[in-house]
């Protein structure tokens, strides 16, 4: 701005007339000094408040939690992970192969949390438990299973429910038996752990799935068909008949009690159809920050569905519930921006659950003779399913390239992998030992890489 300056008058007691009234530029540095105030044209005055902010930050952060946020601790792990995955999804997303699709950030975010886990020095100052990791992993899922739920178009749904039930479960069943009989056969593996490691591969990961389906959905590929809403939907049986068949056979396997695959369907299906229908009339719609409240209630409720059907008892129940509710309540909100906020919180945890599946990953512990036999019974149960999962949609109504669209779209792997199954094995593997079981961790490990 500038500073009005008045003229000495030629002689005392002359009165100025409002024309010797002059302008003259702003002097920046003697009033900054009196104000403190940063000059405009200064490019480092955003970082210097971003970093007496974060300082204040961490300082009351290390005052409540003290060791847990230095270097070896839970939180200063976790936002290490968190800066590094953002920091490998943002270089990723800048490469651009001649003649390729831009490469996905997730990758970068893989990659990143593999790095910090396979540099020993790096590795020393970063240490997550894993009940924290797999807390983080399952935040992560029940986000994005309610993207999923609220994607969904009801129209296409019922028009292809039956090949959603084909795609669902057919596949996964196929791979689950070809791995079966491989690890049989070629590995010597008993039947009941060579279905536990089937399951372990069978499941696709609605984490890579869900968001392309999404951008596909909101660039306005597939709508006619119905293929967005097809997968996404399909994806979420899927993976709780993997989740089902696993700690069916884990409970065999270790002789506990489980919840079977009927009552986790049921069970989900139930809490979800409620939990739906509440949050299609609460909160009423003439309240304030209708939006704000709505988007609160939804990932709320998701969240506890994922959790507290681990404490119940049927693991594989959360998934179809978080599914279900989101669809309901979307469809009763009809046109609403609670997806934009759920899409907002998905984007602070995709480097979270990316970051830490690719911290699981401990290249050095990896047996050679175990990563070869993992990629060559992942390589054949995936052409087994690729094929079959061609057949379950020839009648759906799709040509060629859809229906190989399809096929090529249900092999991700890493989600449901790392949240669930890998839990489970630590658990198990902490009561009891088993020889079989020591080389489930790095199979599991292999399959997402």
């Amino acid at each position: 701005m500038d500073q009005a300056v008045v003229r000495d008058a030629d002689s005392p007691g002359t009165t100025l007339p409002e024309d010797v009234v002059a302008f003259v530029p702003r002097a920046p540095c003697l009033i900054d000094a009196c104000t403190n105030t940063d000059r405009p044209h200064m490019c480092c005055a955003w970082l210097r408040r971003w970093l007496v902010m974060a300082a204040v930050s961490f300082g009351v952060v290390w005052s409540i939690t003290e060791k847990e946020c230095l270097p070896g601790g839970n939180l200063f792990g976790v936002f290490a992970v968190f800066g590094c995955a953002v920091a490998g999804g943002k270089l990723v997303g800048f490469l651009h192969l001649p003649r390729l699709p831009p490469l996905p950030p997730l990758l970068g975010m893989l990659l990143a949390g593999v790095l910090l886990r396979n540099i020993p020095v790096v590795t020393e100052a970063i240490y997550i438990d894993y009940r924290w990791s797999a807390s983080l992993r399952n935040i992560a899922l029940s986000i994005i299973l309610a993207r999923a739920g609220l994607g969904l178009d009801a129209k296409a749904l019922r028009k292809l429910r039956a090949v959603c039930v084909r795609l669902a479960v057919g596949p996964c069943l196929i791979e689950a038996s070809t791995v079966a009989l491989v690890s049989h056969f070629f590995m010597g593996l008993p039947w009941i752990w060579g279905f536990i490691l089937g399951f372990v591969l069978g499941a696709v990961s609605p984490a890579v799935v869900v968001p392309s389906m999404l951008l596909l959905q909101k660039d306005g590929y597939g709508l006619e068909q119905g293929i967005p809403t097809l997968l996404m939907a399909a994806g979420s049986f899927d993976d709780i008949l993997a989740i089902t068949g696993f700690t069916t056979c884990l409970s065999v396997a270790f002789a506990t009690g489980i919840g079977t695959f009927t009552s986790n369907v049921i069970g989900g299906m139930t809490a979800g159809v409620g939990l739906g229908f509440f949050l299609r009339f609460f909160p009423s719609r003439d309240q304030k920050s209708l939006v704000n409240k709505r988007s609160f209630l939804l990932v709320g409720l998701c969240l506890f569905a994922v959790f507290g059907s681990n404490v119940f008892g049927f693991p594989g129940s959360g998934g179809l519930c978080t599914l279900v509710l989101a669809f309901l309540a979307g469809v009763g909100w009809g046109p609403d921006k609670v997806k934009d906020i759920v899409s907002k919180v998905w984007d602070v945890f995709q480097p979270l659950l990316f970051g830490l599946i690719g911290a699981e990953i401990n290249i050095g512990a990896l047996d050679p003779i175990t990563v070869g036999f993992g990629l060559a019974t992942l390589c054949i149960s995936l052409t087994v399913r690729i094929v079959f999962t061609y057949i379950m949609v020839l009648c759906a109504g799709f040509n060629f390239r859809e229906k190989l669209f399809v096929a090529l779209a249900w092999m991700p792997k890493a989600t449901v992998q790392v949240n669930n199954h890998l839990r489970h094995l630590r658990e198990q593997w902490v009561h009891t030992v088993i020889p079989q079981s020591f080389n489930y961790i790095p199979f599991t490990l292999v399959s997402m890489e």
